[in-house]
């Protein structure tokens, strides 16, 4: 069965962003190289803070959709609730 990741990548300075992709150590790796151009590039967002994983891809666009919707404290305090130190969880894959 697929699986599909709604993922929130930091910059050093607290900028999020949020995405969701079907092979996350694919997208993550991209968005550290800077390969994607856009918002991760230019704001240099490379640290990868929390990720979800669903089987379904339509619970997976809307739960981006949701998570984009809210205010960064929320998205904060998501962050926070299981990566407390705002670790790198790319240093745990690899």
């Amino acid at each position: 069965m697929k699986s599909y990741y709604v993922y929130i990548m930091a910059s050093e300075s607290g900028t999020l962003y949020i995405g969701v992709t079907g092979n996350l150590l694919k997208r993550v790796g991209e968005h550290r190289e800077g390969a994607v151009e856009g918002f991760t590039k230019k704001y240099s967002c490379k640290k990868v803070v929390h990720f979800e994983e669903t089987t379904d891809v339509h619970s997976a666009l809307a739960r981006e959709k949701q998570l984009k919707g809210w205010r960064k404290s929320k998205k904060v305090g998501l962050i926070e609730s299981v990566n407390p130190g705002w670790r790198d969880l790319w240093t745990d894959w690899f």
